[in-house]
C-alpha cells in the first residue's frame, strides 16, 4: 500500500497521529512540486480536523495557510473569543470569520461593533456587515 492510500485509510478511522505523519514528511509550503504544496494544505487539514489548535497556532506564526485553517476551525468550533483575540492582535482573516460567525446568529450589532472596533479602515469587513444586515432585511441570510 502506497503511502498516500495509508494516510487516507488511516484518516477515514481517525487515525490522526499515523495520518498526519505519513502526510507531513512529503508537505512543503509554496513548493513548486503542486502534490508537496497540495500535501502541505492536507496537513494543515488533518491538524485542524484532529484538534491540534496548539499546533496549528504555531504555524499560524509564519504559515498562512496554518493561520486561514485555524482561523477556519475556531470559526467551525464557535469559538468567537478566540476569533476576536486573533483580530485584536492584526489578524484580519480572523475578523472575516469573527463577522461572519456574529452574522449567522443574527448578530449584527455585535458584527458591526467588531468591524468598528477591531477594522474600522478594513473596508472588505464594512461591506460583509452591510451585506450581513442587507441579507437580513432580505431575508435571504
Amino acid at each position: 500500500m502506497e503511502w498516500r492510500e495509508q494516510a487516507q485509510a488511516a484518516e477515514r478511522i481517525g487515525g490522526w497521529d499515523a495520518a498526519i505523519s505519513l502526510v507531513s514528511a512529503r508537505a512543503e509550503c509554496y513548493s513548486t512540486d503542486f502534490l508537496a504544496h497540495d500535501n502541505h494544505l492536507w496537513h494543515m487539514d488533518l491538524l485542524a480536523r484532529a484538534e491540534r489548535v496548539d499546533q496549528l497556532t504555531e504555524l499560524a506564526l509564519t504559515d498562512v495557510h496554518a493561520r486561514r485553517r485555524l482561523n477556519k476551525s475556531l470559526h467551525e468550533r464557535g469559538m468567537d473569543a478566540a476569533l476576536r483575540r486573533r483580530a485584536e492582535a492584526g489578524d484580519s482573516d480572523a475578523l472575516y470569520h469573527l463577522v461572519k460567525s456574529l452574522c449567522e446568529r443574527d448578530h449584527r450589532q455585535e458584527a458591526q461593533e467588531a468591524v468598528e472596533f477591531l477594522g474600522p479602515e478594513n473596508e472588505y469587513a464594512h461591506q460583509f456587515v452591510a451585506n450581513c444586515h442587507r441579507a437580513a432585511s432580505d431575508g435571504t441570510r
